[in-house]
């Protein structure tokens, strides 16, 4: 983690949000490790500061996201993940075997970096992108297993 990045409870109070343990803990989880879904999440904050609910989680990560203190993907056949990676139009990498999930920058310069034929004039702000495939652990061993 970066010593110069603000910490939780700056960051909530930059955004204008009130500093509720339960927003410092999500934030301070997903600092730890992104690329989490709500259970997870729950899961290491009831470990971090006691029982919280799901639902406490969940309307967390929504006031979280809505003042862009976090974003949300979703890949295809995942539920939805967060991280705190918010100010570019950055995509991801994701192994179809151990599902690890990597920030990858936009091939081509600044959001939406890619853009469709046509546009059906929309007015486009973000190009979402996953590519898909093995990392490097997973390509090789699947590459050391005997082929038939």
């Amino acid at each position: 983690m970066d010593p110069a990045a603000p910490t939780p409870r700056e960051r909530l109070a930059a955004a204008g949000l009130r500093t509720t343990v339960q927003r410092v803990a999500v934030l301070q989880v997903i600092e730890r490790r992104e690329h989490l879904d709500a259970d997870q999440i729950r899961d290491r904050v009831t470990g971090q500061i006691g029982k919280v609910s799901t639902q406490a989680v969940y309307d967390v990560l929504k006031a979280l996201s809505e003042a862009g203190l976090l974003r949300k993907i979703q890949p295809a056949g995942s539920s939805a993940l967060y991280e705190l990676r918010v100010a570019d139009n950055h995509h991801h990498l994701i192994c179809r075997s151990c599902r690890k999930i990597l920030d990858v920058d936009c091939a081509h310069g600044a959001a939406p970096c890619i853009e469709p034929d046509d546009d059906h004039g929309f007015v486009l702000d973000e190009a979402e992108v996953i590519y898909w495939g093995l990392c490097a652990d997973c390509a090789h061993v699947s590459s050391a297993l005997p082929q038939n």
